[in-house]
């Protein structure tokens, strides 16, 4: 399987208050990409899906990551 960067832009709610977050994370779809969002903002936030709102996910090229811990499994 191959592996591509993604970036996800979006926000979330938390309390009263949204909050906007871009990851990037290495998946081999955009499906995969968006149950790692889910996933993981429901740990750590405690949130429902019906929180969370994905605007955007577009693959990236490898030069163009910003995430310290992305760039470093590259």
């Amino acid at each position: 399987m191959i592996t591509k960067i993604y970036r996800v832009k979006g926000t979330f709610v938390m309390g009263d208050e949204y909050h906007d977050f871009t990851k990037e994370y290495k998946a081999t779809c955009e499906g995969d990409v968006e149950s790692k969002i889910y996933e993981r903002f429901g740990s750590k936030h405690g949130i429902t899906r019906n929180q969370i709102s994905i605007d955007s996910i577009e693959e990236i090229a490898p030069e163009d990551v910003q995430d310290p811990i992305v760039k470093e499994i590259l």
